[in-house]
């Protein structure tokens, strides 16, 4: 594991739950600047790839190392944003106080309920806040309860809390999974945007549209294969997925 410009490497990773093989000899190099879609079937891995790459599950076999690193060690380095938020929609918490929840690594560890203290916060943390609500265009959210927010808004609220930590890698899980057509146009948009600048890592059910943004497709069902995107058929998704799928065309502009 010795290449200079991959900042993302699996090398023969497996990984199981109980008696239940997930992941099987996972190769997987990923290089400085890619914007990487990962598709495959429900159950195939995709989620559980992901959270090895941030350190939250330890591989059975195998190695892992991001910017050269334990992915643990490495956490401070990336954004995350989940495919569920992971809280109650009801908290009482504005998109403000939200996406500042983002800038905790940038403090000593003092419990989360401290970092709502008047005060805990630089005037440097809300400074990128306000950045990063702005690059995501929801900064008119910001005194607004996260319990009015839409779909699509609270999708851009949370690609902002990922943000807001200046992370040299960014990753999705299936951002635009419960949102309209339109709104995931926009949402890769702004990816788009985004990957001018840093690493992307996607997961989607969608390959067809991912196909038109990323620059390579990992395809993965327990085992992984990566493609470039120009190689992606119906042959191919046909292979991965066990049955026939349909692909649907999108007109961006």
């Amino acid at each position: 594991m010795t290449a200079t410009n991959n900042i993302i490497q699996l090398q023969d990773v497996t990984f199981s739950y109980a008696a239940a093989p997930v992941l099987e000899s996972i190769q997987l190099d990923v290089k400085e600047g890619e914007f990487l879609g990962i598709v495959g079937p429900n159950a195939g891995g995709k989620s559980t790839l992901l959270k090895l790459i941030l350190g939250l599950h330890k591989p059975q076999s195998g190695h892992i190392r991001i910017l050269g690193q334990d992915p643990r060690k490495a956490q401070r380095l990336l954004g995350y944003v989940p495919q569920y938020p992971g809280f109650s929609r009801d908290f009482p918490i504005t998109v403000e106080q939200l996406v500042l929840l983002g800038r905790l690594g940038f403090h000593a560890p003092s419990g989360w309920l401290a970092m709502f203290r008047p005060g805990r916060y630089s005037q440097q943390d809300h400074s990128a806040v306000k950045n990063a609500l702005q690059e995501v265009e929801a900064d008119h959210l910001a005194s607004r309860q996260i319990a009015g927010l839409s779909g699509g808004e609270l999708q851009r609220v949370l690609l902002a809390r990922a943000l807001v930590g200046e992370p040299r890698i960014l990753i999705l899980d299936e951002p635009t999974a419960n949102i309209d057509q339109r709104l995931e146009s926009e949402i890769f948009e702004l990816l788009k945007q985004l990957h001018e600048r840093m690493t992307i890592l996607v997961v989607s059910h969608d390959i067809g549209f991912i196909s038109s943004y990323v620059t390579q497709v990992a395809c993965i069902n327990r085992t992984l294969m990566c493609h470039n995107t120009d190689s992606v058929d119906g042959a191919m998704i046909q292979n991965l997925y066990g049955e026939h799928v349909r692909m649907v065309a999108h007109d961006h502009h």
